[in-house]
């Protein structure tokens, strides 16, 4: 027999304990950077998808778009600032996040996904009431931080073996379209869900020592320590900080990987090694 075809057998096997695990599991991705570059990229994770699906598992997508985003303003001659690295959103600027996050990404990647063989269907934070959100600081504008969030919509697609894929906008108390960091969406739909594992896909391995090395696994109080030392710095702790706070939430764990690795989610649910950094309360 052809040695691959055993090699693959032989992952298949390794993988049965894993699928036995995570039957029945409820998985928050949230992705951006490289795995949204090109039609190659998404088919690939919308393949991954399709397939967590199929073994039992009921993933739930939050997504950016930042990059398009950024495209069109610049079409428009609408000129965007940056707070703190969140997104300073005027009302000009909101309509235009709108339009790009529910209609052109959100649809390319629901479409990803129904081709795959998968049923998906795409919802922002204001369908439903999935999400109500106060405003942040005021000076960001119209920019949100989540403060309600109703599940059902959610809990109705997974009956009817469907894969919500969620724009990160949310209504205001008054009803306004807010802006949201789609991390922060993404954590706080996975504490309200009580989700299994909190996956953020990003474009660097994950979080490294001093030395530059990936850290496997981490708890809490490592994390604290790496941060308050200043190794654990920039973009890096807003992601950490999202991860804490969904664990607190009551996700078992929160991990973040390498969104440009082949089949990064399924390395990490499926197999012993997994990939990137998770992080969980030591037990």
């Amino acid at each position: 027999m052809n040695r691959d075809w055993i090699a693959t057998a032989a992952t298949l096997s390794a993988a049965l304990p894993y699928l036995q695990r995570y039957n029945d599991a409820i998985v928050v991705i949230k992705l951006g950077g490289h795995a949204m570059s090109s039609d190659e990229e998404m088919d690939n994770f919308a393949r991954d998808v399709v397939l967590m699906q199929q073994v039992g598992v009921n993933p739930v997508i939050v997504h950016g778009g930042g990059p398009m985003i950024n495209e069109l303003l610049g079409k428009l001659d609408i000129k965007s600032e940056f707070l703190d690295g969140k997104r300073v959103t005027d009302k000009a600027t909101v309509e235009v996040v709108e339009m790009v996050l529910s209609g052109r990404v959100n649809k390319w990647i629901v479409n990803a996904i129904n081709r795959q063989g998968g049923r998906a269907v795409g919802l922002s934070g204001k369908d439903a009431n999935l999400m109500i959100c106060d405003q942040d600081a005021p000076e960001l504008g119209l920019v949100g931080t989540p403060a309600e969030i109703d599940t059902q919509i959610l809990k109705t697609l997974f009956d009817a073996n469907t894969i919500p894929v969620i724009a990160p906008l949310g209504a205001g108390r008054n009803g306004e379209t807010l802006n949201v960091n789609g991390d922060t969406v993404a954590g706080a739909i996975a504490s309200a869900l009580t989700a299994d594992r909190l996956l953020l896909l990003t474009d660097v391995s994950g979080v490294k020592d001093g030395d530059g090395n990936v850290l496997t696994e981490l708890t809490p109080e490592q994390i604290a320590d790496l941060t308050a030392s200043g190794v654990i710095a920039g973009g890096m702790i807003p992601k950490t900080q999202t991860c804490l706070a969904a664990l607190a939430g009551g996700v078992r764990a929160a991990v973040i990987l390498d969104g440009r690795a082949p089949n990064a989610c399924l390395l990490e649910l499926f197999t012993e090694h997994g990939a990137g950094s998770i992080i969980r309360v030591a037990k």
